[in-house]
């Protein structure tokens, strides 16, 4: 799997260049590596793993919390275009530190159709490096993690728009499944 991951990375690389054409450090560090298997429970206490969404799109997007205005336009932006995104061999996961009592009023209240996992114990945003401390409270950054089927890492937006990210998310997804193929 490694060889073939590294075999169509030079598509991806250019891929990435002719779609994105801002590159940062943080987008490179991530580039072209495999995701971090997880295995979190969702809003339902259902588990989630990595691995059980082998030969899908998966949009792994990080918030600071639940209930607050921009997580919430963010939510509702991915709950719009949804659909999309399953039409698009797509699923989108999103996750904060808050647990699993949290999500779930967040997700019945904005009726949303997808899991939000509960990394409450910090082991998945530890592991891709985007905890904020904010005295002794500690949230996940507004990240996102675009993973290929492969479970590679193919985009990480480390700047993200509440109202336009999940329009942008889905726009690549169809970028960069036309370049694989």
């Amino acid at each position: 799997m490694c060889l073939s991951t590294l075999s169509g990375f030079p598509a991806l690389s250019h891929a990435e260049n002719a779609i994105f054409p801002k590159n940062n450090s943080a987008q490179k560090q991530w580039v072209g590596k495999p995701a971090p298997a997880f295995k979190l429970q969702d809003q339902n206490s259902k588990w989630h793993q990595l691995s059980q969404y082998q030969g899908k799109w998966v949009v792994l997007y990080f918030y600071p919390k639940d209930n607050s205005p921009g997580c919430t336009q963010e939510a509702n932006q991915f709950k719009a275009l949804y659909p999309q995104f399953l039409k698009n061999d797509a699923v989108v996961l999103g996750a904060s530190l808050d647990d699993v009592q949290s999500h779930q009023q967040f997700s019945e209240k904005l009726k949303l159709p997808f899991p939000i996992l509960a990394d409450h114990d910090h082991q998945l945003a530890s592991q891709l490096g985007i905890i904020r401390n904010l005295g002794i409270t500690k949230i996940a950054k507004r990240e996102t993690f675009l993973i290929d089927p492969q479970g590679t890492i193919v985009y990480h937006y480390s700047s993200v728009n509440t109202q336009t990210h999940a329009d942008q998310v889905l726009a690549d997804i169809q970028k960069f499944a036309k370049n694989k193929s």
